[in-house]
Order: C-alpha cells, then sequence, then structure tokens
C-alpha cells in the first residue's frame, strides 16, 4: 500500500507544530463542531453531534444553516425533547427541511432512530458498545452494527453503511469527535480506543493525503481511507487520526496555504 511506505518521508516535527498551531478553538470556525460547543449537558453534546456530523455534506454555511433549523425544532434540550417527543412528531415530519438531497421524511426517520437507541440504552454511546469488542483492530464491526440500528430505509443520505464500501466520512468524523481529547474533540466516549478510529476522509483531507504521498488512488472510498489511516498510524500509532483536524484547516481556511505547507517541504522531508 501507497501510504504504507511513503510515512517515513514525513517528518513528524512538523506536523506536531501544525496541530500545536490549530489545536485551539478559534480555528473551529467554519466546521460543524462549532454548534455542538453551544451545549453543556454532555447528553445534548453528543446528540447535536451526531446530527451535525450526519448533515456534514455540502457547504459549511449551509450545513450549519439547516444543522441550527433542526436544533430549533428541539427546543433548546434535544436529549429531553428526542427522548420524551410524542410520536406525531415524527410522523408530521420536519416541515419544508430540505438540505440538499436530504428530505425532511430522512431526517423525521433518523431523529426517530436515535429515539429508540436513547431510550432502549440511554445514550448512542452505549448503543454502540452493544456491538464494541475491544479485541478488534478497528471500530469498524461495532459500527457497522451500530449503523444497521440507525439506519432505517427512509434515512439512507444520512447515514452511510460500512459494509458497503463507503469512505463513511461522517461516520468517522462523528467518532473523532467523540472519542479524542484535547481542545477541538470532545473525547464524550471513554471506552473507545483512538488508536481504532479511522480518518474523516473529505475532499480536503483526501488532497492533503495526496500530497503527502499517503495514496495514490483515485477514489475516496474505504480502501484508501484504511491506506490514509494506515500511513498515519504508522506516525502515531496511539492516535491515528490526530493530525486530522489541523490539516484540514489547509483546505477549509482562506488564511492558510496547503500549497505552502505541502510543497513548501513543511511537511514532506528534503
Amino acid at each position: 500500500m501507497e501510504g504504507w511506505h511513503s510515512a517515513h518521508m514525513i517528518d513528524v516535527g512538523r506536523l506536531e507544530e501544525l496541530y500545536d498551531k490549530f489545536n485551539h478553538r478559534r480555528y473551529v470556525s467554519p466546521d460543524p463542531i462549532e454548534v455542538v460547543y453551544q451545549y453543556e449537558d454532555p447528553r445534548d453534546q453528543e446528540v447535536v453531534a451526531f446530527i451535525a456530523a450526519m448533515l456534514s455534506y455540502g457547504r459549511v454555511a449551509s450545513i450549519l444553516k439547516n444543522v441550527n433549523w433542526v436544533l430549533d425544532r428541539l427546543e433548546g434540550e434535544p436529549y429531553r425533547f428526542l427522548t420524551e417527543a410524542r410520536p406525531v412528531f415524527f410522523q408530521r415530519g420536519l416541515g419544508d427541511f430540505k438540505h440538499r438531497w436530504t428530505t425532511s421524511e430522512e431526517m423525521s426517520a433518523m431523529l426517530l432512530s436515535m429515539r429508540t437507541l436513547l431510550s432502549q440504552y440511554g445514550s448512542l454511546e452505549n448503543a454502540f458498545m452493544s456491538g464494541y469488542d475491544a479485541r478488534d483492530k478497528s471500530i469498524i464491526p461495532a459500527m457497522g452494527l451500530w449503523t444497521r440500528s440507525l439506519n432505517r430505509s427512509s434515512c439512507r443520505s444520512l447515514i452511510a453503511r460500512p459494509e458497503k464500501g463507503s469512505a463513511c466520512k461522517r461516520l468517522h468524523m462523528y467518532l473523532r469527535w467523540m472519542v479524542r481529547s484535547d481542545n477541538i474533540d470532545l473525547g464524550l466516549w471513554t471506552r473507545v480506543r483512538p488508536d481504532q478510529l479511522f480518518v474523516p476522509l473529505d475532499t480536503h483531507m483526501f488532497r492533503v493525503s495526496g500530497g503527502m504521498g499517503l495514496t495514490s488512488r483515485k477514489q475516496a472510498n474505504f480502501l484508501t481511507v484504511q491506506e490514509v489511516t494506515e500511513g498515519f498510524r504508522r506516525l502515531v500509532p496511539e492516535d491515528p487520526v490526530r493530525y486530522d483536524f489541523a490539516l484540514t484547516r489547509l483546505g477549509i481556511r482562506k488564511d492558510e496555504s496547503m500549497r505552502e505547507f505541502l510543497y513548501g517541504k513543511r511537511i514532506l522531508k528534503q
């Protein structure tokens, strides 16, 4: 695999400099996780983060607008609302909600699935842990079971299926938020090991990973995710997604130059 052979060419010290620079909340915006910081109750944060992550496709401005639109309907207490709402709320749907190809009916179905798991397990983490085995080398088996319990037929555009070979960017991003703990990631899930996570391979990270020589693949599918993650795992075995947030800032923030960082020999060793 290409990433296995190129990781030794990467200057980890430079990556650490990048991490130290961007591992601060002042660099978050624009990013869907910023919505989660508005809530203090971990139960609300877990729910809000899942909604924000599943809607994280398309332009960030539209993502934030539509996430907030949904949250407004949950009356400021998402966990309480979902666990106590009458069934008619889910049956009626969310009115004229639309996020690109995600419809009101799909969003209502996802919220209903979340309600079911919250009612049964008390939290999305507990639901995930019901299929988790710490002996597994990755979180893919548990993620597959978890998404099947969430993925009603009418919300498939929101929740990807790992067994289909999808990159599952939004799911991996959500798990990064939940499992890792630093100034950006919340670390709410303490029973899943960070070394089992996979890189959330969005457009920016796909481009950066290619520029770093971690992959030469042309499609951002799960094989590419595995390859890129393995490259980072060779650098930081205990935390392969450590640099994800910092590196994506190079493609998202207009005040940072990805070209300068990659091709100005600031990451790749000379």
